[in-house]
């Protein structure tokens, strides 16, 4: 399944048409890296690793789901490792966005919308490590009850124009998912 699932990445990521050019080149890279690395869908691959995320939107888009990470302590996206029961990179994205949400009837857009690389310096034994996060847009039901994971300190819903952050990699990643549900 591992083989299969890092096959599955490379396949989506080498045929994403990313929506502007800075996108575009950042695919590049994570096609890069996975090509020259079979183990890039393990969390233990070091010094970079894929991840998948999912952006949580209300069924009327005008609100998004975020977590307060509670080792982080700044307001995310749904999201994390990929792991050995995954399918592909939006299984993934579903999958974290289900356990860290509380929601089971989501609804996800198996295109990606928006790819993000970061630093993270608590997730592996060696050190700092990049993220090479596929993020995914993922739609909720009307009847949709969250409840937060212990991963989190706290999960709620904010209007889509009033985030509780500026950071580009939440912002942008809000906007793209908006262009994508049109």
């Amino acid at each position: 399944m591992s083989s299969d699932l890092h096959a599955a990445s490379l396949d989506l990521l080498s045929t994403w048409q990313a929506p502007t050019s800075d996108q575009q080149a950042l695919r590049k890279e994570y096609v890069e890296f996975v090509r020259n690395h079979p183990d890039s869908h393990l969390r233990t691959c070091y010094p970079a690793h894929l991840t998948a995320s999912a952006l949580v939107l209300s069924h009327d888009h005008r609100e998004v789901l975020l977590m307060l990470h509670a080792k982080a302590q700044m307001w995310f996206q749904m999201g994390g490792h990929l792991e050995s029961q995954d399918r592909s990179l939006p299984d993934a994205a579903l999958r974290e966005a289900t356990e860290e949400s509380g929601i089971h009837d989501l609804s996800i857009d198996p295109t990606p919308v928006h790819v993000d690389r970061h630093q993270v310096g608590f997730c592996h034994p060696e050190g700092p490590v990049d993220h090479l996060d596929v993020r995914f847009v993922a739609v909720a039901s009307a009847q949709s009850n969250i409840s937060a994971s212990d991963e989190s300190s706290d999960l709620r819903w904010f209007p889509v124009d009033a985030l509780p952050t500026d950071e580009p990699s939440i912002t942008d990643l809000v906007e793209a998912a908006l262009r994508r549900l049109g």
